[in-house]
């Protein structure tokens, strides 16, 4: 059978499975459609959380990034994993403990104000329509290539399909189909990169493969192979990095903190019965994500590797299926500059000016081909010839990942429209079944918004999804921080350090990143040398971050201490259970 009927099948069998436990477990009241009824079991939270965790951007973007990148790509591994470390550790069995379930929620009753709340639920609908953008984007990916489809028609039938379970569901229908899914998309994640790593290396562990000798020779390691395939192209070596120390350090916070404001991940924490079993699932959560993190710098190696060896000099004419495949969506580009019928991939903007001279001199006009970061991942089984079945189960993993995090930002927006505005502020007074309903008819229009955004996106997945971490961490993490660990932080300081936070980073985002105020996108390439020092907008919520943090104390020590009562709280919630009261000497 092709690519395309095996597609049909395996995508199918999952769609089916994900609508089928959405239909057994839709919500009947609003704890349920918000917190699952809070009687998940810290095991299937754990597999629940790592595929809201998994997105587009980890499973396709990520790998490609670090094909492209190299070495620079170890900042969206290492801000990503330590992340999940600090809000494991740090924030997520306090809020537990707090018993807000969503961040505008905690935000709200913590500075005791409707005015943070509301500045809250502005930044919760701000980063998850830029992350839900992401995902739409890599649904549309996905069924433009292996359904044969418009990346339009594409994203409406995901669209629909997301519909579906998290509107019926709420978070219950969400994190029983987030267990399928992880299961999905770490298979799908982990079966081509086994058998990749056997044909190119010889061995079955894709991790030890990627440092391994090639296969066939037992003196040239995989990395110095590809090292030297780059350097050929007028690339910097791939283990080397080009970016500068500071540039690395502020992605890699900005990634981190913004981790531990993502609301969409934060609400998983309450839809277990304990404090101890939201430390259990954060643990599960952790190890289920290491399978698939530790694997992507070795799919990335493997794919960089095959695509060189594929294409490069090689005549358009001999190019194998996947090509014109993967052509037809537009995510990959040939034009012939000289009219020779070759393909000649290289780096026509090398420093290296011997070099330019010397590709200059063979007749070339530059580089031919345009390949997009997104596609590594999903053409990587087709340009190593694996079987069909194995590229079909990577399509069904894709969408697994994208659905699940789409998933769980749609349920962060509709419960802050009809939680935190509706019922805390608009209508205290509102019946569930009309909460319920109002939080299905916000579900509805965010789909909607996302569907606008998956075709119509602000660039490749992993950049959207960084510009929404860093949007988190300018925003959230310092009110969430001081919220717990400070207890004279008061109301005035919390919304002042998210507003000048959350703006300073919407400016540098929508100068540096669309070149909104110097002429549009064909300008933010020239924009790069008037990065503030030399950040790119992928890190600067490190410094929106501190900005805020800054503000908020400073605003702090001018204003009026919180209540007692507030600050009782605070120092209740850092306790933990069953500790007793501290002994006096």
């Amino acid at each position: 059978m092709n690519v395309q009927i095996w597609t049909y099948i395996i995508v199918g069998i999952t769609f089916a499975l994900y609508i089928g436990i959405a239909i057994w477990s839709r919500a009947g009241s609003t704890k349920e459609f918000y917190v699952a009824g809070g009687g998940v079991s810290p095991l299937a939270n754990g597999m629940a959380t790592a595929a809201d965790w998994m997105s587009a951007a980890s499973f396709i973007s990520m790998a490609g990034i670090i094909s492209f990148a190299g070495y620079d790509g170890a900042v969206y591994l290492m801000g990503w994993t330590g992340g999940y470390v600090l809000l494991a550790l740090l924030l997520a069995p306090y809020l537990r403990k707090f018993g807000k379930f969503t961040v505008p929620d905690f935000i709200g009753e913590r500075y005791y104000s409707n005015t943070a709340r509301t500045v809250a639920v502005i930044c919760a609908l701000i980063v998850s329509f830029t992350y839900v953008a992401g995902q739409m984007r890599g649904v549309g990916v996905v069924f433009s290539r292996f359904l044969e489809v418009e990346i339009e028609t594409g994203v409406i039938i995901g669209m629909v399909i997301v519909l579906f379970y998290a509107v019926l569901g709420g978070m219950k229908g969400i994190t029983y189909t987030q267990v399928a899914q992880y299961c999905v998309l770490i298979f799908a994640f982990m079966v081509p990169a086994i058998f990749i790593s056997i044909q190119m290396t010889g061995n079955p562990i894709p991790q030890l493969g990627m440092g391994g000798t090639v296969s066939g020779s037992e003196n040239v390691y995989l990395l110095d192979k590809l090292n030297g395939l780059s350097t050929e192209l007028g690339f910097a070596e791939y283990t080397n990095g080009s970016k500068s120390m500071m540039d690395v350090f502020a992605i890699t916070l900005a990634l981190m903190v913004g981790t531990a404001g993502l609301p969409h991940v934060i609400v998983r924490f309450f839809t277990v019965k304990k404090v101890r079993d939201a430390r259990k699932s954060a643990g599960w959560a952790l190890l289920l994500i290491a399978i698939l993190y530790t694997t992507a710098p070795a799919v990335a190696v493997f794919a960089k590797t095959n695509l060189l060896e594929t294409v490069s000099d090689k005549n358009y004419a001999d190019m194998p299926k996947w090509f014109t495949n993967w052509e037809k969506t537009g995510l990959l580009k040939f034009e012939d500059k000289n009219g020779d019928g070759k393909i000649q991939y290289y780096n026509d903007k090398s420093k290296d000016e011997a070099f330019l001279v010397s590709q200059e001199a063979k007749g070339l006009k530059g580089s031919e081909l345009t390949i997009d970061n997104d596609i590594m991942v999903l053409a990587n089984p087709e340009i190593a010839q694996l079987p069909n079945w194995v590229i079909a189960l990577v399509a069904a993993g894709a969408l697994a990942a994208a659905l699940s995090t789409a998933a769980g930002l749609l349920l962060v927006i509709s419960s802050s429209v009809s939680h935190d505005l509706i019922k805390k502020m608009i209508n205290p007074n509102i019946s569930e079944k009309s909460e319920l309903w109002a939080a299905r008819g916000a579900a509805t229009v965010a789909v909607i918004v996302a569907g606008y955004f998956g075709i119509n996106p602000p660039g490749f997945v992993a950049a959207v999804v960084a510009l929404a971490f860093g949007l988190a961490a300018a925003s959230f993490f310092p009110a969430i921080i001081l919220g717990i660990f400070h207890k004279k932080m008061n109301k005035e300081g919390a919304i002042a350090g998210m507003v000048v936070g959350l703006l300073l980073m919407l400016f540098y985002m929508l100068k540096f990143k669309f070149g909104l105020f110097d002429g549009g996108k064909d300008a933010v390439a020239g924009l790069k040398d008037s990065w503030w020092f030399g950040i790119s907008p992928e890190g600067f919520g490190t410094i929106a971050m501190l900005v805020n943090f800054i503000v908020a104390f400073v605003v702090n020590s001018f204003t009026k201490e919180p209540p007692h009562d507030v600050q009782e709280i605070v120092e209740h919630i850092r306790i933990p259970s069953g500790a007793g009261e501290a002994v006096s000497h």
